[in-house]
């Protein structure tokens, strides 16, 4: 991805991100073009990382308490941690 390329969304990155994941998974891919998908997939992944801690941030603005507006951190569940184990 170069500068002068649109950035992707959030969704899109993440579709990309699974097409190469498949595409590594598959196992048909000649070491040269595997590196350069996970090149790429670490890119986007970084990306989709970004974009969710400006989320984040956002959440964290936006959360109300006694009726005014109270910036306090983002709490995940512990089932939200993004582990599929």
């Amino acid at each position: 991805m170069t500068n002068q390329e649109a950035m992707p969304s959030f969704e899109q990155a993440m579709d990309q991100l699974e097409r190469i994941v498949s595409q590594l998974e598959s196992g048909d891919v000649p070491l040269e073009q595997a590196i350069e998908l996970f090149q790429e997939g670490m890119k986007l992944s970084q990306l989709c990382s970004s974009k969710l801690e400006q989320v984040e941030r956002k959440i964290e603005v936006l959360l109300e308490q006694d009726g005014g507006m109270v910036k306090k951190p983002f709490q995940a569940d512990e089932g939200d941690k993004g582990d599929t184990r």
